[in-house]
């Protein structure tokens, strides 16, 4: 199952998690199994909702805005990808409401947001799967040990080329992309592969958007990277995964591996934050409870996990 640094991650009970492989047998049994009718059902609503933070979590949240601004036009939602720590910046000021998060909210920030008197909700929404890619044309790498990713990684790595990392490889270099700094999934990579929260060589491609790490891989032949694994499935022509090995053999991220813990220590929970004074303004609180309720399915059709059932009914007793 998960590692400990993963659990720590993932502030879940060891009880569900041993049952998650369980869960995982259809879609329909992650979805709430009652979908309450809102409140707000037969009302105009209207106003801004300002989101901001992970280009992981992106995907759902614009997927959720998306079919919410179908049943309420009046409502202008902006969704923003600045990566979870950006994202954080402007949420302990007050200058959104909802904040995307690939990692849960560092002390820091919780101090930052107190100094404010921004309270808030954290509701996790989904699994993701950190993936390890390389160009398709790339024919030599199939998977990857972890203490292979910390070598390559790691601060001062004097990595530079192919065989340096196994002799069978071709002598040529690698280049390599990844999340800026700003974003909750390098924060969460370099403290599971290297050890240590932020601990990275800086010389490689960075980008808070996601898709300009896509497009990077997809046109280099040399290229390495990491990120989401929903941007792998939205680019499987572009991509080739790596399975990686953290000593029980190569496994490649997938729904039932992501779901059952087998693929690790990649494995994680994302979230969203909900500002709660904002909780009070109708439109807000309707897009999150719309959010716990048809966001699940939303969550397997974008290219990540549903989570079980109970946490998006637990999220919504929280905004109640």
């Amino acid at each position: 199952m998960f590692s400990k640094l993963t659990r720590k991650w993932f502030i879940l009970p060891l009880a569900i998690m041993a049952v998650a492989s369980v869960l995982f047998a259809g879609c329909t049994s992650s979805q709430p199994t009652t979908s309450s009718p809102s409140p707000m059902t037969g009302l105009s609503l209207s106003g801004t909702i300002e989101i901001d933070g992970s280009s992981t979590v992106y995907p759902i949240t614009e997927a959720v805005a998306e079919e919410f601004r179908k049943l309420h036009p009046q409502i202008r939602i902006n969704v923003g990808i600045s990566g979870t720590g950006g994202g954080f910046k402007r949420f302990v000021v007050g200058e959104t409401q909802i904040s995307d998060a690939s990692r849960p909210i560092k002390d820091s920030e919780k101090e930052q947001a107190a100094k404010n008197k921004i309270e808030w909700i954290e509701m996790p929404v989904a699994y993701d799967g950190l993936s390890v890619m390389v160009n398709p044309q790339n024919t030599w790498v199939t998977s990857m040990t972890v203490a292979e990713l910390k070598k390559i990684w790691e601060p001062n790595s004097t990595i530079k080329r192919w065989n340096q990392i196994r002799s069978e490889w071709p002598d040529q270099p690698i280049n390599l992309y990844g999340p800026g700094t700003d974003s909750g999934t390098f924060d969460y990579f370099t403290e599971t592969i290297n050890g240590k929260e932020d601990a990275s060589r800086p010389d490689y491609t960075a980008s808070e958007d996601d898709n300009v790490l896509v497009q990077g891989i997809a046109g280099d032949r040399n290229a390495l990277g990491y990120f989401g694994y929903a941007y792998y499935v939205e680019n499987k022509d572009k991509l080739k995964l790596v399975a990686i090995d953290s000593g029980s053999g190569p496994v490649l991220p997938s729904e039932q591996t992501i779901n059952d813990g087998t693929y690790k220590p990649l494995s994680r929970l994302i979230f969203i934050y909900a500002n709660k004074a904002a909780l009070t303004r109708p439109e807000v609180k309707e897009f999150v409870r719309f959010y716990m309720t048809e966001g699940p399915k939303l969550v397997s059709e974008v290219g990540y996990v549903q989570l079980p059932a109970r946490f998006y009914t637990e999220n919504l007793a929280k905004i109640q």
